[in-house]
């Protein structure tokens, strides 16, 4: 859509494939392409061959700047996560639109606030808080078994398979009605949701067409669809003081929430709560063991660990990029943005902005202010943040102390995936104090 892009727009061919490459977000090549574009083209056209042309925004002011202004930038006219033509046209034959879900994060004005409206109530800090003894319960049994694993085997455990993915999960399911014994089933569904693109998660691993990706993804939709209807059954006939019984209740314009509708609403629910704060905690873990010098620090002054939070959500930006669409011809960064052209917002690249952090490539738990993007921002900014930060908060807590030593223990290996990504094994070497 639009025409072609000037030579001053273009982005080389190399950078744009970078940006379309699952590879260069584990192998961290898209920070190079990040760099690049900031200092030479930070609002730029890619034309690729398999993809609509589209601008990629990677400097913080201008990624502030589309974010707030939601009746010029939509979310829903277009797909909101980077997709190839051949797999939009496969969605578009399923859904009649250009998404798989309609969740918050595919919605705009007037639906979005009406059905944020719903839950936004539960994810708010004065509501969170009755949580906090739970969630340091949680905290504490999740360290007590990572200290088991790795005393069994000399000191090491992989800090992903044994604790970033677990606590997470098991705080949000809890919260949201899910029994423990289901866990594992979602897990697995946003494992699939999330990294289609990596071969160890996806359920074909053969290079995939955009019919079996496309196919791949609607099971994945399907099954959650199956699970949550049973779920909301169940919350009908016996409300319970659970985030599951909300969804399910919800009433849009008077009537029950459509059945699409509510079941994405469940699916960003049960999945943005848990997989983005897995990378960013194991991230933090990460950067300790990397530098022991900022370990002890964090481990002697505990008012760090809010800092050492913010700076691990800035530094892994598990949420790479969203894209949004123009619903008039506008003028960006002295560029001519025409209506319905597709812009990707490059948060990972917002949040190394050399213009906004100071050291931007370093991981520096004592960042103060730390204007990071990570959770968005305007009216799409992440429901879930709140809860979010008190989760790794409560962890930190309960985990630097029985730590006395922290190191990496063999090499870090990063998710494929262009959309959302992280460490998928952190091997580390501990010692309990």
């Amino acid at each position: 859509m639009g025409a072609a892009a000037s030579a001053d727009e273009a982005i080389p061919q190399d950078i744009a494939a970078a940006l379309v490459d699952p590879a260069c977000y584990a192998d961290h090549r898209i920070h190079d392409a990040y760099r690049w574009l900031r200092a030479n083209n930070p609002l730029g056209r890619a034309q690729l061959d398999a993809f609509d042309p589209f601008w990629v925004v990677t400097r913080h002011a201008d990624i502030l700047a589309i974010s707030r202004q939601n009746d010029l930038f939509h979310n829903a006219d277009r797909a909101t996560t980077l997709t190839n033509k051949a797999v939009l046209e496969r969605v578009h034959k399923i859904t009649g639109q250009p998404n798989l879900v309609r969740s918050l994060v595919q919605m705009d004005a007037p639906d979005h606030p009406k059905y944020r409206a719903r839950t936004q109530g539960w994810f708010m800090p004065a509501n969170i808080a009755k949580f906090e003894a739970r969630i340091r319960e949680i905290a504490r049994a999740t360290v007590d078994r990572m200290a088991a694993k790795a005393a069994a085997n000399g000191g090491v455990c992989d800090f992903v398979a044994d604790v970033a993915l677990g606590y997470p999960l098991h705080v949000i399911m809890e919260i949201l009605g899910v029994p423990e014994a289901d866990e594992p089933r979602m897990l697995k569904l946003t494992q699939e949701l999330f990294g289609p693109q990596d071969p160890d998660t996806a359920r074909v691993r053969e290079a995939l067409s955009a019919e079996v990706f496309a196919a791949m993804l609607q099971a994945v939709v399907a099954d959650f669809a199956a699970y949550f209807q049973r779920i909301t059954e169940d919350r009908r006939a016996h409300p319970r003081d659970d985030l599951a019984t909300v969804i399910a209740n919800a009433k849009i314009n008077g009537e029950d929430m459509p059945l699409h509708d509510r079941t994405s609403y469940y699916m960003i629910v049960a999945t943005a709560g848990h997989d983005t704060t897995s990378s960013s905690t194991a991230g933090a873990i990460w950067a300790l063991a990397e530098d022991p010098a900022q370990f002890a620090r964090v481990k002697a002054d505990p008012e760090l660990i809010p800092g050492l939070v913010d700076e691990a959500i800035r530094w892994m930006t598990p949420v790479k990029h969203f894209m949004r669409s123009a619903t008039a011809d506008t003028e960006l960064g002295g560029r001519r943005i025409a209506k319905g052209d597709w812009l990707m917002l490059c948060y990972a690249s917002g949040n190394r902005d050399e213009a906004v952090f100071e050291e931007a490539d370093r991981f520096r738990c004592d960042r103060r202010p730390n204007r990071h993007v990570a959770f968005g921002y305007g009216a799409h900014l992440c429901l879930g943040q709140h809860l979010a930060k008190l989760e790794m908060r409560i962890l930190f807590e309960e985990m630097l102390p029985r730590l006395s030593a922290l190191s990496l223990a063999g090499p870090v290996k990063m998710t494929q995936a262009t959309f959302v990504n992280g460490p998928k094994t952190l091997p580390i070497r501990v010692t309990m104090a």
